[in-house]
């Protein structure tokens, strides 16, 4: 009876695809600043992400811990403004901004930013205002 049952546990774990979560898309809680195209906020290519991209409002940079895991380079995600990072005030406050919009990720953060994202602002005081704030990610699709 237990070869039986290990049989068919197995016969269910290769009939079911690779990546396929039952419980639905996968959902972080990260800390966001934003950024601009600028050479002192970036390298010497302000203009282009790390893929290769240019730079417009819908291009998210990562940490590189987040990168090899949870959200590489090409995945596609939601964001939703949950606030500022310390007090959690002002939440909702980019939503409008945020909510039709789906953000690839296509470049990386310095490498001493840990389980954080970067959102590329058009223009130095949008990213300003911004500030730190603390975001729910939703992934709609991961990267490869």
């Amino acid at each position: 009876m237990r070869w039986m049952r290990t049989l068919a546990l197995l016969t269910l774990a290769v009939a079911l695809p690779l990546g396929v979560q039952a419980s639905g898309p996968e959902v972080l809680v990260l800390k966001a600043t934003a950024y601009t195209s600028s050479v002192r906020e970036t390298d010497s290519t302000p203009f282009v992400t790390a893929t290769g991209a240019r730079t417009r409002f819908g291009i998210i940079a990562v940490s590189r811990d987040l990168l090899g895991s949870d959200l590489p380079y090409g995945s596609k995600v939601k964001i939703e403004d949950l606030g500022e990072w310390r007090t959690g005030r002002g939440k909702g406050r980019f939503d409008a901004m945020l909510k039709d919009v789906v953000f690839v990720v296509e470049d990386t953060m310095h490498k001493r930013k840990r389980q954080q994202i970067d959102v590329w602002m058009p223009d130095r005081s949008l990213a300003l205002k911004w500030g730190v704030r603390r975001v729910r990610i939703t992934v709609l699709q991961r990267g490869r």
